[in-house]
């Protein structure tokens, strides 16, 4: 009996090691220590055209909160598009050290949506964002940092009126509207704002504060 205590209590504590995440390496990025941010057209492999759009529109701040100066989206797009990478894929492909000597950018923040969805089961529909970070020096092009985010929602039923049927015919209602109009923006700046705070801090931080 002893034995087997102490096996399970091996087991748990093997996998309570296993489960707990590396320590981030962040020596890269805090030698670069990049002081501003560009953030390239994100790259779209969902179905849903507008994706990008949305995405950019929520970016750029968490990022500035955490005290870095980023290149307005608006104006980066507009000067891609001059410069002949309207294409995010093509803009993702070229060197980094051209696109930080061309914005007189310190770092390079590459975005790729996986996942941007909603999609229907039983009675429940569950919208869906998953996204790929990566930022680059864009001085040397080296890769300073990278991670990822998924954020998930599916729409609650809190209250119950007692009728199981109005309770389903509810939920049906309730699943169908979330899938005809999902809203992405919240999980979207969910995800960027606790991806941001797993980057050190930037050197305007106190004024982003303020």
């Amino acid at each position: 009996m002893i034995r087997l205590v102490s096996a399970t209590l091996a087991i748990a504590l093997l996998a309570g090691c296993a489960a707990k995440p590396a320590p981030r390496d962040y020596s890269a990025f805090n030698r670069a220590a990049p002081r501003s941010i560009l953030i390239l057209p994100v790259v779209n492999r969902s179905n849903d055209v507008e994706a990008p759009n949305y995405f950019l529109s929520t970016i750029a701040v968490p990022f500035a909160n955490r005290g870095f100066y980023v290149f307005p989206v608006n104006a980066v797009k507009s000067v891609m598009d001059a410069e002949g990478m309207a294409d995010a894929d093509l803009a993702h492909r070229a060197d980094p050290t051209i696109l930080g000597n061309l914005f007189g950018a310190d770092a390079i923040m590459y975005v790729t949506i996986n996942r941007w969805d909603a999609r229907y089961a039983v009675l429940n529909t569950t919208v869906t964002v998953d996204f790929d970070y990566e930022i680059k020096d864009g001085r040397n092009g080296e890769s300073l940092w990278k991670d990822k985010q998924t954020m998930l929602y599916s729409p609650q039923q809190n209250n119950s009126s007692g009728n199981l049927a109005v309770d389903l015919v509810v939920m049906a209602v309730t699943a169908m509207a979330t899938k005809a109009k999902p809203n992405y923006l919240p999980l979207t700046r969910t995800a960027n704002g606790a991806v941001s705070l797993r980057v050190p801090q930037g050197p305007y931080i106190d004024k982003a504060l303020q």
